[in-house]
Formats: structure tokens, C-alpha cells, sequence
């Protein structure tokens, strides 16, 4: 496949016709349309309603799993299209192809060829070894003294302390790290606690964000690493901390969702009720990871990668692994009747297995607590983060 990336020169120009549909009157479009594009409230609706029309007209088709997604396929021409705001990731089964599709681009639209893709969203995208760091972005964020890890064993964050002096800088760097996460699996879970007190940040909460400044100080070298495999089994962990908020008392669950060698999907998010239960909350979080891998199954059938294994997911809960394929209900598990039908049907389907792994080698423990500076280091690891490019548990 042949990459290239394109870049927009004046979207402005392109939607003007579509916001006028849009408009109840020519006056008030005047009176809009000097303004700039990200001003216009409806303009990105507007944008991606001229693309999607153009792009249907040449002959591409939404993805069914992602709806910025394009895909063309006539013959032995492929062609995979992925625009985000003005920037477009376009690539085709041949150069000549590809060339045909940026002249069809360029005559539709005001546009510039970037050339071979080299960076997307501000990632750093080699061949064979994709290797995405942001060491710019965090050096503009972070200079401190740097930590080992990001958050400290025992902290449990409160609404309790005095209130923070100027909580827009908080937001600011929390949002600021919040990016990161994209390409930095091993922060989520110490992010996902400092964001759950945007609304109110008091001064631990702080503390606890420069911390993961220190942390990310000492790591701007690191970075999420994709090896060419030719492994193909899909696996997943999946933990959760039972009522580890002190003041909700609320789960926190994680996944990981690896693709061969490579990881390719990870979370850490506070579950919306509390659990009665360890199983009960692990059992939610089984279900988010088994969710989250059929939706990467689906897409990958849309790139005609079919997966002739059942999917993994792989919890240090027994409990978990029993209800997964045992049909009888049981009185702690009435209030997770969804996600216990929704695994067990899938399970019965041999779409999905659950299986047991001993804590020591969970790797999604990282997304759900702290944990001691050598154990972090291994996991992190073996999520495809290492300091260099090695043979690690995760099989990265």
C-alpha cells in the first residue's frame, strides 16, 4: 500500500455553498461567513457533508465501524481514505491508483500533497517500525525534575484541600495530557484520576499533576512502538479496581486489546455505578474489553482481515471466568444481567474466550491502579512501550 497525506488550503471556500443550504437567509450567511472557520458553529457539520459527497460520488463507501472512515474497492484497486478536519490520510493498493485518487482531490478541492505520510495528527509514522513519540509537545509542557512513575503507591485522590489558585492552568495541563494518552499507554489511569476534578481541582489534586509532569519529564523518549507481525490472534486483559474511588466508592476498569505483537486499543475509565461485588465490577469490565474487541473485529473484516481464532480475554478474577460460561444466575450477578448475557452469548458462540491469568501477569492492572516502580516498568514494557525497540512480554 502507498501512503500520502494531504492538507486542506481553504476549507472555507469549499463549504461556502453548503452553508448557505444551511442558512435561513442570505444576510445572515454574509454576516457569518467572514468569520473564521472554526468560528462557524456549523461549519465542520457543513465540511464533512461536502466530503462525504464527494467522496460518494467517486465511488467510496463509509466504513459500517467508523464513520470518518472511506473505503474504495473496484477490481484490483483499494483505496482507504481517513480525513480529520483539513488533514487527510489517503492510501491506495498502487502508486499509480493513489495518484489518480490526489488529482480527483485536488481538482474537488484546494488542496496541498504533503507527499508519503510522515506524520498524522502530530505522530511520527515510519515504515515497518511505527514508532509514535510527542516529545515535542510534552518538552513544551514539562520542566521538572522527573519521577519513576507517574503516580504514587497508596494516593487516592479526594474533593478534600484547599482550592487550587488558578484552576484554568490546571485544566490546561490536564487537557494538555489528556493528548497524550493516545500515544502513551502507560499514563492513562494517573490522567483519568486528575481529570475526574476539572470541575473543582483542589491543591493534591495538583500535586498529583505534577507528578505526572515529573514522570513525563523523565520519560520524552518513550513512545507507543507497532512492529510488522505476522501473528494474528486478537487478546485482551481486562481488571478493575473494586471501589477503589474513596469518595464514590466506584470501580475503576481497564482494558488493553493487543493484535499479534502489536497493542492496539487501551482504556482507563471510572465505572458509572458502584459494584457490589469484586466480581461484579471486574465482570463490567470484562464486557467493555470484549465490546471494544468486537469492534476491532468488525473493522478488520472491513479491511477483508478475517481472524480465524476466537478472541481472548484474559482476567485474574475466577469468579469472572466461571460466569462467562456458566448458565446459572446468580444473586450477585442480577445486576449485571446485560454484560453477562452479552459475554456468555458470545463465549457460546466461540467468538470469545475468557481465561484466567494470575495477577502477576496482568497487564491491565496498570490502567486501574498504582503500582511499584519495577512492576510498572515490566508492564509498560510489555504495552509496546519500551525505551527501545526489544523483544518484551507483551511479545512487543
Amino acid at each position: 500500500m502507498t501512503t500520502h497525506a494531504l492538507r486542506g488550503n481553504s476549507i472555507r471556500d469549499d463549504i461556502s455553498g453548503t452553508i448557505e443550504g444551511w442558512e435561513n437567509s442570505q444576510e445572515t450567511f454574509s454576516n457569518h461567513i467572514d468569520k473564521s472557520l472554526y468560528g462557524l458553529k456549523q461549519a465542520p457539520r457543513a465540511w464533512f457533508q461536502r466530503f462525504v459527497g464527494y467522496a460518494q460520488r467517486v465511488g467510496f463507501q463509509h466504513s459500517r465501524c467508523d464513520p470518518s472512515l472511506f473505503i474504495y474497492r473496484h477490481g484490483s484497486d483499494t483505496a482507504y481514505l481517513l480525513p480529520y478536519v483539513d488533514d487527510i490520510f489517503l492510501t491506495a493498493s498502487s502508486t499509480a491508483f493513489l495518484r489518480r485518487l490526489i488529482d480527483s482531490l485536488h481538482k474537488e478541492f484546494s488542496m496541498t500533497d504533503l507527499g508519503p505520510l510522515n506524520y498524522f495528527l502530530v505522530n511520527n509514522i515510519k515504515l515497518i517500525i511505527v514508532s509514535y513519540t510527542t516529545k515535542k509537545n510534552i518538552t513544551d509542557i514539562a520542566n521538572c525534575n522527573p519521577c519513576q512513575t507517574p503516580i504514587d503507591i497508596g494516593t487516592k485522590l479526594t474533593t478534600s484541600g484547599p482550592p487550587v489558585k488558578d484552576p484554568t492552568m490546571y485544566r490546561s495541563l490536564a487537557g494538555a495530557l489528556q493528548y497524550l494518552t493516545f500515544t502513551r499507554p502507560d499514563i492513562p489511569y494517573a490522567i483519568q484520576q486528575i481529570c475526574l476534578f476539572m470541575h473543582d481541582p483542589r491543591e493534591p489534586h495538583l500535586a498529583a499533576l505534577r507528578r505526572i509532569l515529573r514522570y513525563v519529564q523523565g520519560t520524552l523518549d518513550l513512545g507507543l512502538h507497532l512492529f510488522s507481525s505476522t501473528t494474528t490472534s486478537l487478546v485482551a486483559y481486562s481488571d478493575a479496581d473494586w471501589a477503589g474511588c474513596p469518595s464514590t466508592r466506584r470501580s475503576t476498569s481497564g482494558y488493553c486489546v493487543f493484535l499479534g505483537d502489536n497493542l492496539l486499543s487501551w482504556s482507563s475509565k471510572r465505572q458509572h455505578t458502584p459494584s457490589r461485588s469484586s466480581a461484579e465490577a471486574e465482570y463490567r469490565g470484562v464486557a467493555n474489553a470484549v465490546f471494544e474487541t468486537c469492534w476491532i473485529r468488525n473493522l478488520l473484516r472491513e479491511f477483508h482481515f478475517l481472524l480465524s481464532t476466537s478472541t481472548l480475554v484474559y482476567c485474574d478474577n475466577v469468579s469472572v471466568v466461571y460466569m462467562s460460561g456458566n448458565p446459572v444466575q446468580h444473586q450477585r450477578t442480577k445486576h449485571i444481567e446485560i454484560d453477562i448475557h452479552f459475554v456468555r452469548d458470545l463465549v457460546l458462540k466461540v467468538h470469545v474466550r475468557v481465561l484466567h491469568v494470575p495477577s502477576r501477569y496482568q497487564y491491565a492492572d496498570i490502567f486501574t491502579k498504582e503500582l511499584p516502580s519495577a512492576l510498572f516498568d515490566e508492564f509498560r514494557s510489555s504495552l509496546c512501550v519500551p525505551s527501545a525497540p526489544a523483544s518484551t512480554a507483551g511479545g512487543c
